[in-house]
């Protein structure tokens, strides 16, 4: 494939010669039939999506969308989950309490109690069951604590019990594809038997945690390993390295502790880094460690986080700027589908932020540029590389002006093409 008149970072308006899925000439006028005229548009590496989960993202075509951009009140909820027939399973996504306070299998009843019903909170650690569902799943007069149908990270338990879902995988990927997405990173803790080959109908390229490296590991404040158990877990799975979920203070300072015990090794990740207080920044700095965050939770959820979140913890929310300044390797996902899968909605939330932590185009870009494996690793379009490609239909200076993915005109993985217009 040779693609003419393109805009590559560092070398002007070139032409990109593409042969076995590796680019293998870059210049002007370089000679042979012209398969795609850039006409003086960007050419970019793909886009990576460092953190993403892809089931629960296809499952979303299933579902019913009941989250605070969605519905209001609990009239609002028992019209959306009313949408289908009586007797039918009904599964919701996205709720937060702002839509009608604490949820459990009474609250369901009371606003649809004909058909069996599960809600998945927004943050995707808590399911809650009406009572059909509880009698469907045979979980109804359980004396383990089933009794308000409300199930903390226990889904690999429900996922035995609950109807199959129809994975709209196909879907995942034609989106995708349009944002100029050439490559997932998907970050489920456990993925289930036999996920890497239903998730290989994807046209992307793809890497699954615990299957790949890096291991994700799980952290909940209710059942906290201390620093040594978490380090010696570590220890156990080295040389591979670990992705750590950190959504509070205490779960980021028992990770850093705990990598100090074990010893970093290249690759390791801090997943999502939600509370970041200051006095740390340094301390992950000296570690290595890549933290993958998500800029646009405090920009979509910033109600809910003038509430829900403790005064103390609101300055360090999904610091971006600050831990990029400091030396620390810093990148993105999306965590689509408990926040948007559009990453260019993540690049623009990362330069609008308004508190302190915004950062340029150019860097917000960067987030979703790095390599798989070392994600705060840039990818550049040079002689010998992987032909994940995206092109665009303006110059990358028009483009970085509007963040949006209005602008993608083709993606292609190995110089095959997934989306053209």
């Amino acid at each position: 494939m040779l693609i003419r008149d393109v805009e590559v970072a560092g070398r002007g308006r070139v032409d990109v010669r593409v042969e076995g899925g590796r680019v293998v000439g870059i210049g002007r006028r370089l000679a042979g039939p012209v398969d795609v005229d850039g006409r003086g548009a960007a050419l970019l590496p793909g886009l990576h999506d460092h953190h993403v989960h892809l089931a629960a993202l296809a499952a979303e075509a299933a579902s019913v969308r009941v989250g605070p951009a969605d519905v209001r009140g609990r009239a609002g909820l028992a019209a959306a989950l009313r949408g289908g027939a009586p007797g039918e399973w009904v599964r919701a996504v996205g709720y937060h309490e702002s839509v009608a306070g604490e949820l459990d299998r009474w609250v369901l009843d009371a606003v649809a109690a004909d058909r069996p019903v599960r809600v998945q909170h927004r943050s995707g650690a808590m399911w809650f069951l009406n009572s059909a569902a509880l009698r469907a799943t045979g979980l109804d007069g359980h004396d383990d604590g089933d009794g308000d149908g409300r199930f903390w990270r226990e889904d690999e338990r429900l996922r035995h019990l609950v109807p199959r879902v129809h994975l709209d995988l196909e879907g995942v990927g034609r989106r995708a594809a349009r944002l100029g997405v050439t490559g997932f990173t998907n970050a489920d803790p456990h993925p289930g038997h036999g996920l890497t080959q239903a998730l290989s109908v994807l046209p992307q390229r793809l890497v699954v945690m615990g299957v790949d490296p890096p291991v994700k590991l799980m952290l909940d404040d209710p059942a906290l390993p201390t620093p040594a158990e978490l380090a010696a877990t570590v220890a156990r799975l080295r040389p591979r390295p670990v992705a750590v979920h950190c959504v509070t203070r205490v779960q980021l300072l028992v990770t850093l502790l705990a990598l100090d015990e074990a010893g970093p090794v290249a690759g390791d990740r801090i997943e999502h880094g939600a509370v970041v207080p200051a006095e740390t920044v340094d301390w992950i700095r000296r570690l290595g460690v890549t933290v993958v965050t998500q800029p646009h939770f405090p920009v979509e959820r910033a109600q809910a986080y003038a509430t829900d979140v403790h005064p103390d913890d609101r300055p360090h929310l999904y610091r971006c700027r600050s831990l990029a300044d400091a030396g620390v390797p810093v990148a993105a996902g999306t965590d689509a589908p408990y926040g948007t899968h559009d990453p260019w909605a993540v690049m623009r939330a990362a330069v609008e932020r308004d508190d302190g932590e915004a950062v340029t185009p150019e860097a917000a870009l960067k987030m979703f540029l790095g390599r798989p494996e070392q994600p705060a690793d840039i990818r550049r379009l040079e002689i010998g590389a992987v032909a994940d490609l995206c092109l665009l239909h303006v110059p990358l200076r028009e483009a970085l002006d509007v963040l949006s993915a209005d602008v993608v005109r083709a993606a292609y993985v190995g110089g095959r093409p997934l989306h053209t217009l």
